[in-house]
Protein backbone atom coordinates (compact mmCIF):
# COMPACT_ATOMS: atom_id res chain seq x y z
CA UNK A 1 0.00 0.00 0.00
CA UNK A 2 1.39 3.38 -0.96
CA UNK A 3 1.55 5.51 2.18
CA UNK A 4 2.60 9.08 2.68
CA UNK A 5 6.19 10.16 2.37
CA UNK A 6 6.61 12.29 5.45
CA UNK A 7 9.69 13.99 6.83
CA UNK A 8 9.56 13.56 10.59
CA UNK A 9 10.93 16.79 11.99
CA UNK A 10 9.32 17.24 15.39
CA UNK A 11 10.96 15.09 18.01
CA UNK A 12 14.45 15.54 16.60
CA UNK A 13 15.40 17.58 19.63
CA UNK A 14 16.12 14.49 21.70
CA UNK A 15 18.18 13.00 18.88
CA UNK A 16 20.47 16.01 18.69
CA UNK A 17 21.80 14.98 22.09
CA UNK A 18 23.97 12.55 20.18
CA UNK A 19 25.92 15.54 18.90
CA UNK A 20 25.84 17.43 22.17
CA UNK A 21 27.17 14.72 24.45
CA UNK A 22 30.68 15.15 25.80
CA UNK A 23 32.98 13.26 23.48
CA UNK A 24 36.48 11.98 23.70
CA UNK A 25 39.02 14.62 22.66
CA UNK A 26 39.08 14.82 18.89
CA UNK A 27 42.24 13.36 17.43
CA UNK A 28 44.08 14.99 14.58
CA UNK A 29 42.54 14.22 11.23
CA UNK A 30 44.04 10.94 10.19
CA UNK A 31 45.74 10.56 6.87
CA UNK A 32 45.05 6.83 6.97
CA UNK A 33 41.60 6.18 5.50
CA UNK A 34 41.67 2.59 6.70
CA UNK A 35 42.27 3.81 10.24
CA UNK A 36 39.31 6.21 9.91
CA UNK A 37 37.02 3.44 8.71
CA UNK A 38 38.06 1.14 11.54
CA UNK A 39 37.57 3.93 14.09
CA UNK A 40 34.09 4.56 12.71
CA UNK A 41 33.03 0.92 12.63
CA UNK A 42 34.03 0.48 16.27
CA UNK A 43 33.19 3.94 17.58
CA UNK A 44 29.41 4.37 17.76
CA UNK A 45 27.97 5.59 21.04
CA UNK A 46 24.34 5.03 22.09
CA UNK A 47 22.13 8.11 22.12
CA UNK A 48 21.76 9.80 25.48
CA UNK A 49 18.29 9.60 26.97
CA UNK A 50 18.32 12.94 28.75
CA UNK A 51 20.36 16.05 29.53
CA UNK A 52 24.09 15.44 29.71
CA UNK A 53 25.65 16.09 33.12
CA UNK A 54 28.79 18.23 33.18
CA UNK A 55 32.00 16.18 33.05
CA UNK A 56 30.03 12.99 32.51
CA UNK A 57 32.12 10.22 30.93
CA UNK A 58 31.48 9.39 27.31
CA UNK A 59 29.22 6.37 26.73
CA UNK A 60 30.99 3.10 25.99
CA UNK A 61 31.59 2.70 22.28
CA UNK A 62 29.96 -0.11 20.33
CA UNK A 63 30.37 -1.45 16.81
CA UNK A 64 28.19 -0.43 13.91
CA UNK A 65 27.02 -4.04 13.62
CA UNK A 66 25.88 -4.00 17.25
CA UNK A 67 23.95 -0.77 16.77
CA UNK A 68 22.35 -2.02 13.56
CA UNK A 69 21.16 -5.12 15.41
CA UNK A 70 19.89 -2.99 18.31
CA UNK A 71 17.79 -0.81 15.99
CA UNK A 72 16.79 -3.71 13.69
CA UNK A 73 18.18 -1.85 10.68
CA UNK A 74 19.40 -4.43 8.13
CA UNK A 75 21.43 -2.17 5.87
CA UNK A 76 23.57 0.97 6.00
CA UNK A 77 25.57 2.72 3.31
CA UNK A 78 27.58 5.92 3.53
CA UNK A 79 29.99 8.14 1.66
CA UNK A 80 32.42 10.49 3.40
CA UNK A 81 33.67 13.69 1.74
CA UNK A 82 37.01 15.31 2.47
CA UNK A 83 38.88 17.91 0.41
CA UNK A 84 36.13 18.06 -2.23
CA UNK A 85 36.24 14.35 -3.02
CA UNK A 86 34.75 11.11 -1.80
CA UNK A 87 37.30 9.91 0.73
CA UNK A 88 35.60 6.58 1.24
CA UNK A 89 32.29 4.82 0.67
CA UNK A 90 31.17 1.55 2.16
CA UNK A 91 28.06 -0.58 2.65
CA UNK A 92 27.10 -2.73 5.63
CA UNK A 93 24.48 -5.40 6.22
CA UNK A 94 21.82 -6.61 3.80
CA UNK A 95 19.50 -5.06 1.24
CA UNK A 96 16.77 -7.35 2.60
CA UNK A 97 16.89 -8.97 6.01
CA UNK A 98 17.78 -12.64 5.76
CA UNK A 99 18.41 -12.52 2.03
CA UNK A 100 22.17 -12.80 2.20
CA UNK A 101 22.43 -10.01 -0.39
CA UNK A 102 24.98 -7.59 0.97
CA UNK A 103 24.85 -3.80 0.83
CA UNK A 104 27.63 -2.31 -1.30
CA UNK A 105 28.47 1.28 -2.26
CA UNK A 106 26.42 0.64 -5.42
CA UNK A 107 23.23 -0.30 -3.56
CA UNK A 108 20.32 2.04 -4.24
CA UNK A 109 18.41 3.48 -1.28
CA UNK A 110 15.43 5.82 -1.06
CA UNK A 111 16.67 9.37 -0.57
CA UNK A 112 13.24 10.36 0.80
CA UNK A 113 12.96 14.10 1.56
CA UNK A 114 16.63 14.64 0.81
CA UNK A 115 15.29 14.65 -2.76
CA UNK A 116 14.20 18.22 -2.06
CA UNK A 117 17.82 19.41 -2.00
CA UNK A 118 18.33 18.09 -5.55
CA UNK A 119 15.11 19.65 -6.79
CA UNK A 120 16.16 22.97 -5.25
CA UNK A 121 19.54 22.75 -6.99
CA UNK A 122 17.79 22.14 -10.34
CA UNK A 123 15.42 25.08 -9.81
CA UNK A 124 18.35 27.34 -8.93
CA UNK A 125 20.21 26.18 -12.04
CA UNK A 126 17.37 27.53 -14.17
CA UNK A 127 17.23 30.69 -12.08
CA UNK A 128 20.88 31.17 -12.95
CA UNK A 129 20.08 30.60 -16.61
CA UNK A 130 17.48 33.37 -16.49
CA UNK A 131 14.60 30.95 -16.99
CA UNK A 132 12.99 31.64 -13.62
CA UNK A 133 12.78 34.50 -11.15
CA UNK A 134 12.79 33.43 -7.51
CA UNK A 135 10.32 36.14 -6.53
CA UNK A 136 7.86 36.05 -9.44
CA UNK A 137 4.29 34.78 -9.09
CA UNK A 138 4.56 31.10 -10.08
CA UNK A 139 1.32 31.36 -12.05
CA UNK A 140 3.43 33.01 -14.75
CA UNK A 141 5.24 29.65 -15.18
CA UNK A 142 2.34 27.23 -14.73
CA UNK A 143 0.45 26.09 -17.84
CA UNK A 144 -1.66 23.06 -16.89
CA UNK A 145 -3.02 24.61 -13.68
CA UNK A 146 -2.93 27.89 -11.78
CA UNK A 147 -2.83 28.53 -8.05
CA UNK A 148 -6.36 29.84 -7.47
CA UNK A 149 -6.85 33.27 -5.92
CA UNK A 150 -8.27 33.22 -2.42
CA UNK A 151 -8.35 35.37 0.71
CA UNK A 152 -4.68 34.59 1.41
CA UNK A 153 -3.28 35.55 -2.00
CA UNK A 154 -4.84 38.98 -2.37
CA UNK A 155 -1.62 40.85 -1.62
CA UNK A 156 1.07 38.13 -1.43
CA UNK A 157 1.73 35.46 -4.04
CA UNK A 158 3.27 32.01 -4.15
CA UNK A 159 6.85 32.27 -5.44
CA UNK A 160 9.71 29.87 -6.05
CA UNK A 161 11.60 31.29 -3.09
CA UNK A 162 8.65 30.71 -0.80
CA UNK A 163 8.12 27.17 -2.09
CA UNK A 164 11.79 26.31 -1.63
CA UNK A 165 11.74 27.61 1.96
CA UNK A 166 8.33 26.21 2.97
CA UNK A 167 6.85 29.70 3.32
CA UNK A 168 4.28 29.59 0.52
CA UNK A 169 1.34 29.07 2.87
CA UNK A 170 0.69 25.58 1.49
CA UNK A 171 -0.59 22.75 3.67
CA UNK A 172 1.58 20.26 5.49
CA UNK A 173 -0.10 17.22 3.99
CA UNK A 174 0.60 13.54 3.52
CA UNK A 175 0.96 12.20 -0.02
CA UNK A 176 -1.24 9.11 0.02
CA UNK A 177 -3.66 7.92 -2.64
CA UNK A 178 -6.43 5.34 -3.13
CA UNK A 179 -4.70 2.41 -4.79
CA UNK A 180 -8.03 0.75 -5.61
CA UNK A 181 -8.93 3.75 -7.77
CA UNK A 182 -5.58 3.75 -9.57
CA UNK A 183 -2.54 5.98 -9.54
CA UNK A 184 -3.21 9.73 -9.55
CA UNK A 185 -1.63 11.98 -12.15
CA UNK A 186 0.71 14.75 -11.09
CA UNK A 187 -2.05 17.26 -11.80
CA UNK A 188 -4.52 15.35 -9.61
CA UNK A 189 -1.99 15.41 -6.77
CA UNK A 190 -1.45 19.16 -7.07
CA UNK A 191 -5.21 19.75 -7.23
CA UNK A 192 -5.91 17.32 -4.38
CA UNK A 193 -8.36 15.34 -6.51
CA UNK A 194 -9.19 11.63 -6.19
CA UNK A 195 -7.55 9.19 -6.26
CA UNK A 196 -4.99 11.45 -4.53
CA UNK A 197 -5.68 11.84 -0.81
CA UNK A 198 -3.49 14.86 -0.11
CA UNK A 199 -4.65 18.44 0.30
CA UNK A 200 -4.39 20.64 -2.77
CA UNK A 201 -1.46 22.99 -3.34
CA UNK A 202 -3.61 25.97 -2.39
CA UNK A 203 -2.50 28.49 0.25
CA UNK A 204 -4.17 28.16 3.62
CA UNK A 205 -2.23 31.10 5.07
CA UNK A 206 -0.75 34.26 3.59
CA UNK A 207 2.35 33.39 1.53
CA UNK A 208 5.46 34.59 3.32
CA UNK A 209 3.74 34.91 6.69
CA UNK A 210 5.00 31.72 8.34
CA UNK A 211 7.05 28.56 7.92
CA UNK A 212 5.17 25.31 7.42
CA UNK A 213 6.89 22.23 6.05
CA UNK A 214 5.05 21.23 2.88
CA UNK A 215 5.59 18.16 0.73
CA UNK A 216 2.93 19.32 -1.72
CA UNK A 217 4.87 22.57 -2.14
CA UNK A 218 7.71 20.61 -3.70
CA UNK A 219 5.25 18.66 -5.84
CA UNK A 220 4.12 22.05 -7.12
CA UNK A 221 7.77 22.80 -7.98
CA UNK A 222 7.77 19.57 -9.99
CA UNK A 223 4.73 20.77 -11.94
CA UNK A 224 6.38 24.14 -12.58
CA UNK A 225 9.50 22.46 -13.97
CA UNK A 226 7.55 20.03 -16.11
CA UNK A 227 5.14 22.68 -17.41
CA UNK A 228 7.92 25.14 -18.21
CA UNK A 229 10.33 22.68 -19.81
CA UNK A 230 7.77 20.28 -21.35
CA UNK A 231 9.59 17.24 -19.96
CA UNK A 232 9.30 14.84 -17.05
CA UNK A 233 11.22 15.71 -13.91
CA UNK A 234 13.62 12.76 -14.20
CA UNK A 235 14.62 13.86 -17.69
CA UNK A 236 15.25 17.38 -16.42
CA UNK A 237 17.34 16.07 -13.54
CA UNK A 238 19.35 13.89 -15.91
CA UNK A 239 20.24 16.91 -18.02
CA UNK A 240 21.03 19.27 -15.16
CA UNK A 241 22.45 16.96 -12.48
CA UNK A 242 22.92 13.28 -13.26
CA UNK A 243 24.95 13.50 -16.47
CA UNK A 244 27.14 16.56 -15.69
CA UNK A 245 27.98 15.27 -12.21
CA UNK A 246 28.39 11.57 -13.16
CA UNK A 247 25.51 10.53 -10.92
CA UNK A 248 25.20 7.21 -12.72
CA UNK A 249 22.71 5.51 -10.39
CA UNK A 250 20.40 8.32 -9.29
CA UNK A 251 16.87 8.17 -10.68
CA UNK A 252 13.31 9.33 -10.04
CA UNK A 253 11.92 6.55 -12.22
CA UNK A 254 10.13 3.96 -10.13
CA UNK A 255 9.79 0.98 -10.20
CA UNK A 256 13.48 0.86 -10.98
CA UNK A 257 14.63 -0.20 -14.44
CA UNK A 258 15.69 -3.87 -14.64
CA UNK A 259 19.42 -3.02 -14.66
CA UNK A 260 19.09 -1.34 -11.25
CA UNK A 261 16.41 -3.43 -9.58
CA UNK A 262 18.84 -6.01 -8.19
CA UNK A 263 20.65 -3.22 -6.34
CA UNK A 264 17.59 -1.88 -4.50
CA UNK A 265 17.60 -1.82 -0.71
CA UNK A 266 14.12 -2.67 0.53
CA UNK A 267 12.59 -0.70 3.42
CA UNK A 268 12.02 -2.45 6.75
CA UNK A 269 9.49 -1.78 9.49
CA UNK A 270 10.18 -1.23 13.20
CA UNK A 271 10.56 -4.96 13.80
CA UNK A 272 13.14 -5.26 11.04
CA UNK A 273 10.77 -7.03 8.63
CA UNK A 274 11.06 -6.19 4.94
CA UNK A 275 8.15 -4.23 3.50
CA UNK A 276 7.08 -3.27 0.01
CA UNK A 277 8.35 0.18 -1.04
CA UNK A 278 5.67 2.89 -0.99
CA UNK A 279 7.06 5.26 -3.60
CA UNK A 280 4.49 7.66 -5.03
CA UNK A 281 3.77 6.92 -8.72
CA UNK A 282 3.65 10.51 -9.95
CA UNK A 283 4.67 12.96 -7.19
CA UNK A 284 8.46 12.68 -7.03
CA UNK A 285 10.01 15.99 -6.03
CA UNK A 286 9.07 15.67 -2.36
CA UNK A 287 10.79 12.33 -1.82
CA UNK A 288 11.02 10.06 -4.86
CA UNK A 289 14.74 9.80 -5.55
CA UNK A 290 16.59 6.48 -5.54
CA UNK A 291 20.35 6.89 -5.23
CA UNK A 292 23.62 5.66 -3.83
CA UNK A 293 25.35 7.74 -1.15
CA UNK A 294 28.20 8.36 -3.61
CA UNK A 295 25.88 9.94 -6.17
CA UNK A 296 24.42 12.26 -3.53
CA UNK A 297 27.96 13.02 -2.39
CA UNK A 298 28.85 14.10 -5.94
CA UNK A 299 26.04 16.65 -5.84
CA UNK A 300 27.09 17.86 -2.39
CA UNK A 301 30.69 18.25 -3.56
CA UNK A 302 29.53 20.31 -6.55
CA UNK A 303 27.41 22.58 -4.35
CA UNK A 304 30.31 23.09 -1.94
CA UNK A 305 32.68 23.87 -4.81
CA UNK A 306 30.16 26.35 -6.25
CA UNK A 307 29.82 28.00 -2.84
CA UNK A 308 33.58 28.45 -2.71
CA UNK A 309 33.79 29.68 -6.31
CA UNK A 310 35.72 26.59 -7.44
CA UNK A 311 33.08 25.43 -9.97
CA UNK A 312 30.29 26.94 -12.04
CA UNK A 313 29.06 23.75 -13.74
CA UNK A 314 25.79 23.86 -11.84
CA UNK A 315 25.51 27.13 -9.93
CA UNK A 316 27.42 30.37 -9.82
CA UNK A 317 29.08 31.27 -6.54
CA UNK A 318 26.45 33.94 -5.94
CA UNK A 319 23.60 31.48 -6.49
CA UNK A 320 25.19 28.79 -4.31
CA UNK A 321 25.69 31.28 -1.50
CA UNK A 322 22.06 32.32 -1.89
CA UNK A 323 21.07 28.67 -1.60
CA UNK A 324 22.94 28.32 1.70
CA UNK A 325 21.90 31.69 3.12
CA UNK A 326 19.38 31.47 6.01
CA UNK A 327 15.94 32.53 4.81
CA UNK A 328 13.85 31.90 7.91
CA UNK A 329 14.77 31.08 11.50
CA UNK A 330 12.97 27.99 12.74
CA UNK A 331 11.38 27.35 16.09
CA UNK A 332 14.22 25.83 18.18
CA UNK A 333 11.82 23.13 19.37
CA UNK A 334 11.79 21.58 15.89
CA UNK A 335 15.45 20.59 15.96
CA UNK A 336 16.05 21.03 19.66
CA UNK A 337 18.35 23.97 18.89
CA UNK A 338 18.51 27.05 16.64
CA UNK A 339 18.36 26.21 12.93
CA UNK A 340 17.36 28.03 9.76
CA UNK A 341 15.75 27.00 6.50
CA UNK A 342 17.47 28.09 3.31
CA UNK A 343 16.71 27.26 -0.34
CA UNK A 344 16.20 23.51 -0.26
CA UNK A 345 18.48 22.83 2.71
CA UNK A 346 18.63 23.55 6.42
CA UNK A 347 21.59 25.58 7.68
CA UNK A 348 23.35 26.30 10.95
CA UNK A 349 26.40 28.29 11.95
CA UNK A 350 28.72 30.40 9.83
CA UNK A 351 32.31 30.48 8.63
CA UNK A 352 34.17 27.22 9.38
CA UNK A 353 31.18 26.05 11.41
CA UNK A 354 28.67 26.55 8.58
CA UNK A 355 26.64 23.37 8.29
CA UNK A 356 24.12 22.46 5.59
CA UNK A 357 21.89 19.45 5.92
CA UNK A 358 18.75 17.73 4.77
CA UNK A 359 17.26 14.60 6.32
CA UNK A 360 14.71 12.28 4.78
CA UNK A 361 12.40 9.59 6.11
CA UNK A 362 10.10 7.52 3.88
CA UNK A 363 7.38 5.11 4.98
CA UNK A 364 7.62 2.18 5.60
CA UNK A 365 11.28 2.38 6.59
CA UNK A 366 13.95 4.30 4.69
CA UNK A 367 16.20 7.06 6.06
CA UNK A 368 18.69 9.40 4.42
CA UNK A 369 20.91 12.18 5.74
CA UNK A 370 22.93 14.74 3.79
CA UNK A 371 25.31 16.90 5.81
CA UNK A 372 28.04 19.21 4.56
CA UNK A 373 30.55 21.75 5.81
CA UNK A 374 31.23 24.12 2.88
CA UNK A 375 34.16 26.00 4.41
CA UNK A 376 35.84 22.76 5.45
CA UNK A 377 35.08 20.99 2.14
CA UNK A 378 33.80 17.98 4.05
CA UNK A 379 30.57 16.12 4.69
CA UNK A 380 28.77 12.80 4.49
CA UNK A 381 25.76 11.00 3.09
CA UNK A 382 24.18 8.26 5.20
CA UNK A 383 21.41 5.99 3.90
CA UNK A 384 19.60 3.25 5.84
CA UNK A 385 16.77 0.81 5.12
CA UNK A 386 15.05 0.57 8.50
CA UNK A 387 12.23 2.45 10.16
CA UNK A 388 14.37 2.86 13.29
CA UNK A 389 17.17 4.29 11.18
CA UNK A 390 16.71 7.91 12.26
CA UNK A 391 18.33 7.33 15.65
CA UNK A 392 21.05 5.14 14.15
CA UNK A 393 21.81 7.85 11.58
CA UNK A 394 22.45 10.28 14.43
CA UNK A 395 24.84 7.85 16.09
CA UNK A 396 26.65 7.38 12.76
CA UNK A 397 26.96 11.11 12.14
CA UNK A 398 28.12 11.69 15.70
CA UNK A 399 30.83 9.04 15.28
CA UNK A 400 32.01 10.68 12.05
CA UNK A 401 32.01 14.08 13.75
CA UNK A 402 34.30 12.76 16.48
CA UNK A 403 36.68 11.20 13.96
CA UNK A 404 36.90 14.20 11.65
CA UNK A 405 36.50 16.92 14.26
CA UNK A 406 33.40 18.34 12.60
CA UNK A 407 31.55 21.24 14.25
CA UNK A 408 29.07 19.92 16.82
CA UNK A 409 25.40 20.33 16.01
CA UNK A 410 24.35 21.95 19.25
Amino acid sequence: MNKSQVLIIFGWGALWLAFSAPAAPARQKALDTGQDIKAFENGLQPLSQGPIKPNAPAPKSQTLAERMAFYKVPGVSLAVIRNDRIEWAKGYGEIEAGSGKGVTPETLFEAASTTKALVAAAVLYFVGQGRFDLDADINSYLKSWKVPENEFTKTEKVTLRRLLTHQAGLPSTNMGYDEKAGAPTLLQVVKGEVPAKNKAAIPESVPGSKWQYSNVGYVLLQLILEDSLSRKLDSIMAEVLYKPLAMTSATLTYPLPPDRREREALPHDESGKAAAPAMHPSAQAQGGLMSTPSDLARLLIELIEAYRGASTRLLSQETARTMFRPAVELDPRIFGQPMSDALGVFVKGEGPALTILHPGNNYPGSVCWLIGYPERREGAIVMLNGNNGEALAFEILAALARIYDWPPLR
